[in-house]
């Protein structure tokens, strides 16, 4: 396969010199739009109901939406801008509370932007900070995916969960940014991509955007796992992650923890691809991370139509958290960590952390 182009693909998050153009990925895998977010309410609603998403990804869109805030507000001094980026930081921070890169994106371009002297130059100053957190990404994204083919060489058959990808982030991605380095290298790889309930985020996205870039991919449900696992289909696990402890305790899409549990047993090494703006080093384990709940509807209903009783009460979790002692290892843009995880990733952050 030759080297993906990314400057030929469409970015998941850009800036259009007055607003935010997204894809909406609520309406793939069988519509392909582009949406634009011109007000911070747009911006919110666009990262709650999943049209953007992916931990790197809302914290591009968020970014950008500190921008879209202050052009909505229209400042009059540089102390009622600086009131105003507070209170944005804090309006679209909250948008999903478990994802870090959302929180820390927004507070990034606040602290920045706050030292302008004037309304402009703290407008300008926010621009250049999203910008700038969109490029690292994507460099993180290049870096990661280079690690993780080093660190898989000789593995074809890899599992995925739920979306992590040029959809996910605003490079060619975490996890599945080292299936597109080993593609691209020219080795071979297949690509096992559980369903991911309760959006089936690795049915429409995983596969389609794997089928976009002429990966081989095979879709799977999520408690299929175990038994590709014990019928020999899967060498390794790789996922994304949302938010890393400083243990190395991991949140991530509902069903990693399962699918931790299942490789361990069956002898698969599991791994995590994130980048170092996904590490909350201020928690000393997954005990402190918030766990986003759901909307009943997502579970008793599929696109209006009804799954389930009306009347049916739903625990529907957007999130669990994988603990350390499952993980392989964690694959960043500093290079692939192990354990003890308090030992390399305060050296990760030593060597190149954003927190």
């Amino acid at each position: 396969m030759p080297a993906l182009d990314l400057d030929g693909l469409r970015p998941s998050v850009a800036w259009t010199g007055d607003r935010i153009q997204i894809i909406d990925q609520t309406k793939l895998p069988g519509e392909f739009t582009l949406l634009e977010l011109a007000s911070v309410d747009d911006v919110v609603d666009a990262i709650y109901r999943l049209a953007v998403r992916g931990a790197p990804a809302i914290g591009a869109c968020g970014a950008l939406g500190m921008v879209v805030g202050l052009d909505e507000r229209r400042p009059r001094d540089s102390s009622s801008a600086r009131t105003a980026l507070a209170e944005l930081a804090a309006v679209i921070g909250s948008a999903r509370p478990t994802a870090v890169n959302l929180q820390w994106a927004v507070d990034r371009v606040r602290d920045v932007a706050a030292l302008g002297e004037s309304p402009s130059e703290v407008r300008a100053l926010a621009l250049t900070e999203a910008l700038k957190i969109i490029a690292e990404d994507r460099e993180a994204c290049t870096l990661i995916g280079e690690a993780g083919r080093a660190e898989l060489a000789g593995l074809t058959n890899i599992m995925t969960h739920c979306n992590t990808g040029r959809l996910a982030t605003a490079g060619w991605g975490t996890a599945l940014g080292v299936i597109y380095a080993k593609a691209a290298a020219g080795e071979s790889v297949k690509v096992l991509s559980s369903e991911t309930r309760p959006l089936l985020q690795g049915a429409r996205l995983t596969t389609w955007e794997l089928l976009d870039a002429g990966i081989d991919v095979t879709l799977m449900p999520d408690g299929a796992d175990a038994a590709a696992m014990a019928q020999g289909k899967v060498e390794a696990v790789i996922v994304g992650a949302d938010r890393i402890a400083s243990n190395g305790d991991t949140a991530n899409k509902i069903g990693t923890f399962s699918h931790a549990v299942n490789a361990r047993h069956a002898g698969v090494p599991f791994y995590v691809a994130a980048p170092l703006s996904t590490f909350d080093i201020t928690l000393e384990s997954g005990v402190g991370i918030e766990i986003e709940l759901r909307d009943d509807a997502e579970l008793t209903t599929w696109r209006t139509e009804p799954t389930a009783p009306d009347e049916v009460p739903t625990w529907n979790p957007a999130f669990d958290v994988t603990p350390a002692e499952l993980i392989t290892a964690i694959i960043t843009e500093v290079g692939v960590l192990r354990p003890p995880y308090e030992t390399s990733i305060r050296a990760a952050f030593a060597a190149g952390g954003h927190q």
